[in-house]
């Protein structure tokens, strides 16, 4: 701006832009507005990128020409010698308005639509010629992006305070965190018999606790492919499988697909109840984080595989594999780890053992799992398709779980209370349990419509009462009921021998004679099986051949109550009611019983217990019991003994039980036949083992004329020639090796006539080796003329 002094020395006004020299503004025509200076053009943006800040301070920001310039108007420069001026650089000023001209009004802002017009140019100039439509939908992705970002961590924080809340609250109805621990499994008790075969596995779960690395690694593969393919990476819960499984539920409109991990299923199995509440699955997740805190993925499948339910009773991998395919789990293959595997879904839909097409289809299912997870080759999911698991019944149906659940009647009385994994060592002879289940099941399936029998038992003690067999029916699987202990039948004639050892023991002999009549005890009359009567006959005739008028007679003459006692010494331990009809075995007794009551016969006379437990003991050798102790001393004296003997040997010989003949080996026994043809029994033994046999129905449906001299007799002859195998003979106290010979048996009525022995040999059916005799067993004389104190007691009282 052009200063200067006027002629008075006095300095002059600044000039204003567009102000005359002498102060007075511009003159314009009446009615005209001056016009507004020339804005300069602003500079064309290309290839430049402004931001929508930068784009506003441009527009705000005044041009270069508005700018106060270094020149005056008149375009000379200050002078040099006035410094004051030069320092100065007053701001310009806005022309004032002429007067009685109307007065300008000031500039406005822009418009907000003249600033997004800008914007507009600003943006077109600054995309390169790029397409407008396509700057504005990647601007709202942007914005998309970066709303969504924004809320999903917003809802994700807000997620995870409900949640921890919610779990907070739920966690707060569970016991202090310091009180959580793993509960103990539930002990197995592991029967085995006398040469250590298992006969079962008995307890809460059924089978062993095994370890990760002892199972073949597809077993459980197997079971993370089909319930938890992500197990070893997730923290507890799975919030993918919770989501799919929502996904896929919604979908189908009703629950086909559950979220819960293995771990979670654990927390349920250990802790918690089954029960579908909100406040339950809260728990579950709680205890589920819990465990991954604590232990390691390997502790956790470990747990979970020995604790899982998998049908039929078992729980844990080795209970179902012994129970579907009869072997540990430790020797499964790909096909049957995959059945395994499937039964989680619905143990007892799936169950091998109920329907077998619907368990095939399920693991093949697994393995095609296992396949898509990289757990298997290609080949091996074809050579599993194409053989699948063969189940087995045997398990089942195996006359050893008779055997396991006495183990477990008697097993309190032992121990106590058991907490934890014990083994328990028995007496029972594998082979001969098998023998005597063979035998009892084929004849009995043989004879099943033609005789109209349907059960049975046998059982088998050695010298000392040791059970060496214990079959209780015919199929374990239809029926758990175990008859050889438990059934209470009435013996009928086979109760005879304590009538007629109380006979001798008042002073009788085989040879005593008694007649063979009508006769009548306080209104009760006894008939002969034949309905004929023989006259007089020997005690030996009359036992014998079962002539029930003369042990009538005995009963009356000796006294019933004498007759109960000295069953009652022998072993009988059912109540016996003391009337004259207990000669002919009216007194319910159980195959047990009555078999051990007739072991004292084979021993010399000694009286015993029947047990079956020998030994218990710790996974870790420690021995908890071992049975010690003998029996209940001399019940039968020596010269009495070998009487009876005598007597009952000549009823295989000749009399009533010629079909249990043994060949070449003295044997003794008693045949029995109820009223009515609801019982028949055989009991019979020899120096080193004592059977009995029973046939019956159990609804007490008669059969059609089975005595005990013909089904139950040959039973017994099967299961006596294959138990002796590999057992020397020997002589029974009181009979001779040819009985036949010295003492031939006359049947009454008839003439006395000169016999040979004839031997009749049982069935023979394929044995294995047997093993060699167990401790447990009591001492077999090696030869006829063995020196066992038995023996040396019964020759010295009478009884060799």
């Amino acid at each position: 701006m052009a200063t200067g002094q006027n002629g008075n020395g006095r300095k002059r006004r600044p000039v204003r832009p567009g102000q005359r020299p002498s102060g007075k503004p511009p003159q314009h025509p009446e009615g005209q507005r001056p016009k507004r200076p020339a804005q300069p053009q602003r500079p064309r943006l290309q290839g430049v990128a402004l931001r929508p800040d930068e784009v506003e301070d441009y527009i705000r920001r005044p041009s270069k020409a508005n700018a106060p310039s270094k020149q005056s108007s008149s375009g000379q420069r200050s002078s040099p010698q006035n410094p004051t001026a030069q320092a100065r650089k007053p701001a310009p000023q806005r022309p004032r308005p002429a007067q009685g001209a109307p007065a300008k009004k000031p500039t406005k802002k822009p418009s907000r639509k003249a600033r997004q017009q800008t914007l507009a140019a600003l943006d077109a100039a600054t995309s390169s010629g790029k397409p407008k439509s396509q700057s504005k939908f990647r601007r709202f992705l942007w914005k998309s992006f970066r709303f969504s970002m924004y809320w999903s961590v917003v809802l994700g924080i807000w997620g995870i305070v409900v949640v921890g809340g919610i779990l907070t609250y739920y966690a707060a109805h569970l016991p202090p965190a310091s009180e959580w621990a793993v509960p103990q499994r539930p002990p197995n008790v592991r029967i085995v018999s006398a040469n250590g075969t298992l006969i079962a596995n008995r307890g809460d779960t059924g089978g062993e606790a095994v370890r990760l690395e002892q199972l073949p690694t597809y077993l459980p593969e197997a079971v993370m492919a089909i319930e938890d393919r992500r197990f070893r990476y997730h923290f507890g819960i799975d919030p993918i499988g919770l989501a799919r499984a929502a996904f896929v539920n919604y979908t189908s409109g009703r629950t086909v697909q559950g979220g819960s991990t293995l771990t979670q299923q654990l927390a349920k199995n250990l802790f918690l109840k089954p029960e579908r509440t909100m406040q339950r699955k809260m728990q579950e997740v709680v205890m589920a984080l819990w465990l991954e805190w604590n232990y390691s993925k390997d502790e956790i499948l470990e747990m979970y595989l020995n604790r899982v339910y998998l049908g039929a009773g078992a729980y844990g991998v080795d209970a179902a594999s012994r129970v579907y395919f009869g072997k540990s789990a430790h020797l499964i293959n790909l096909a049957e780890a995959a059945t395994i595997a499937g039964l989680l879904k619905a143990p007892s839909k799936y169950a091998p053992t109920r329907n077998a097409a619907l368990a095939e289809g399920r693991a093949q299912v697994v393995i095609a799992s296992m396949h898509k997870a990289g757990f298997i080759t290609a080949d091996d999911a074809k050579n599993a398709l194409f053989n699948p698991a063969h189940v087995v019944t045997s398990h089942n149906s195996s006359s050893g779980n008779y055997v396991a659940d006495y183990v477990m009647e008697l097993l309190p009385g032992f121990v106590g209370s058991i907490g934890e994994d014990i083994i328990v060592d028995t007496t029972i002879d594998w082979d001969m349990q098998q023998a005597a289940e063979t035998a009892l099941t084929t004849r009995i399936a043989e004879s099943r419509q033609e005789f109209n029998v349907t059960q049975g038992a046998v059982v088998t003690l050695n010298r000392s009462g040791a059970i060496r067999a214990l079959v209780g029916g015919v199929d374990y699987r239809k029926s758990q009921f175990n008859r050889a202990v438990y059934a209470r039948r009435q013996p009928g004639s086979a109760f005879k021998p304590f009538v007629y050892l109380a006979a001798l023991e008042r002073g009788m002999t085989p040879n005593t004679v008694r007649r063979d009549a009508r006769v009548t005890y306080r209104g009760w009359t006894p008939k002969n099986y034949t309905k004929r009567y023989y006259g007089d006959v020997t005690l030996t005739q009359a036992l014998a051949f079962s002539i029930n008028t003369v042990a009538a007679k005995l009963a009356h003459e000796v006294g019933p109550a004498n007759v109960a006692r000295t069953a009652r010494r022998l072993g009988i331990t059912s109540a016996l009611k003391s009337n004259p009809s207990i000669a002919l075995g009216t007194s319910e007794v159980t195959p047990l019983e009555i078999a051990s009551a007739y072991v004292p016969f084979s021993n010399g006379g000694y009286g015993v217990v029947p047990h079956v437990v020998r030994q218990i003991r710790n996974e870790h050798g420690k021995v908890l019991y071992r049975r010690s102790g003998d029996g209940t001393g001399r019940v039968v004296r020596g010269d009495k003994l070998s009487e009876i003997n005598t007597m009952m040997a000549q009823t295989v010989y000749g009399g009533t039980g010629k079909r249990a003949l043994l060949a070449g080996r003295p044997a003794g026994g008693k045949t029995g036949t109820t009223q009515g043809y609801k019982d028949a029994w055989f009991i019979g033994y020899t120096n080193s083992l004592t059977t009995a046999v029973w046939l019956g129905n159990d609804n007490n449906k008669p059969m059609k004329k089975v005595s005990g001299g013909t089904l139950p007799a040959e039973i017994w002859a099967w299961v006596m020639e294959t138990e002796h195998q590999g057992i020397p003979i020997a002589k029974l106290p009181g009979v001779p090796i040819n009985l036949a010979e010295t003492s031939p048996l006359l049947k009454p009525g008839t003439a006395p006539t000169r016999r040979q022995p004839t031997f009749v040999a049982a069935p023979q059916q394929p044995q294995p080796p047997r093993p060699a005799v167990q401790a447990t067993t009591a001492p077999r004389p090696q030869n006829n003329t063995s020196t066992s104190p038995l023996d040396l007691l019964g020759r010295l009282f009478g009884g060799g």
